[in-house]
């Protein structure tokens, strides 16, 4: 039967119906179950609904550049949500096991061993390199589909949303909330901040809900595989820019106090087991070959 589904939309409508069996599953645990599985029916809908319009008009410009970028939406979306689910469903969080492994490949834990570089211009130069990470995909997906390479930009965009669900799936299984809250009692002083800086902390802080989401580093994974890409399909100009960023952004995850240096070291890993599995998940999801009726 043919399908006006990609496979962005048939791996974020999976991900929605694992999502839903998991909530539906822990109903009695989670307070706002009702509210997320309206949400992410309506989510279910949009992406749906613009993939048929989309297929029925290909020509209209608005219809395809609404269902391709609709993926940013359902990170944003499902991300947010995960902070009304995981905290009802795992007592335990594994900040302890991240701290131990931290220590024990450093000797030192390195949030507060990162203290002597504290500094207001610094702190502010980190800061901008770690929000970031919500433009560099962005960046990516909008020059791939100005430039109209059709597959290149679906390739990219299919292996970013993978690797944003699998950063997920690890919140999930390994909920820990990052040395900020874990590590504050150790550290000798407060990041130094402008106030700027303070006020991008601050929008952070109230519209990510989601607080569980130390292990792995997304914002590391999501920032190589864009890297990744940005060289692959030849946009130099943002694949120099990226460098510095990227390398500045992994830095930041530790002296901001988000991450443990072994999230970081798992958000690597990530990122090249999404590369590797991507091309394997993208034929899975692309369903099978339409054949033409003889």
């Amino acid at each position: 039967m043919r399908t006006h589904l990609n496979p962005v939309d048939r791996l974020t409508l999976s991900f929605v119906v694992l999502l839903t069996a998991i909530i539906l599953l822990n109903s009695s645990s989670i307070p706002s179950w009702p509210q997320l599985i309206f949400t992410y029916s309506l989510l279910a809908l949009a992406v749906t609904v613009l993939a048929a319009l989309h297929k029925r008009a290909p020509r209209k410009r608005l219809f395809s550049f609404l269902h391709d970028f609709i993926p940013i939406i359902g990170v944003f979306v499902i991300f947010n949500s995960l902070g009304d689910i995981i905290p009802f469903i795992r007592q335990h969080y594994y900040d302890d096991v991240l701290i131990r492994l931290d220590y024990l490949l450093f000797a030192v834990h390195p949030t507060v061993w990162m203290e002597r570089f504290n500094n207001a211009w610094l702190t502010a130069v980190f800061q901008i390199a770690y929000i970031g990470y919500y433009f560099m995909p962005v960046a990516l997906g909008a020059l791939l589909f100005i430039r109209n390479k059709q597959g290149d930009f679906e390739t990219a965009v299919f292996t970013i949303v993978l690797c944003f669900y699998l950063s997920y799936i690890g919140y999930l299984l390994f909920p820990a909330v990052g040395p900020r809250f874990t590590l504050n009692h150790l550290q000798t002083a407060e990041l130094q901040t402008g106030p700027m800086t303070q006020w991008i902390r601050q929008a952070l802080n109230s519209l990510e809900r989601n607080k569980t989401d130390a292990f792995p580093s997304g914002h590391t994974a999501v920032a190589l595989v864009t890297l990744f890409y940005a060289r692959k399909y030849g946009e130099r100009v943002l694949y120099r820019v990226l460098v510095p960023a990227v390398s500045a952004l992994i830095v930041s995850t530790v002296y901001l106090r988000y991450h443990y240096v072994v999230d970081v070291i798992a958000g690597m890993l990530l990122a090249v087991l999404t590369i590797f599995i991507a091309p394997w998940m993208h034929r899975l999801f692309s369903g099978p070959p339409h054949r033409p009726r003889g």
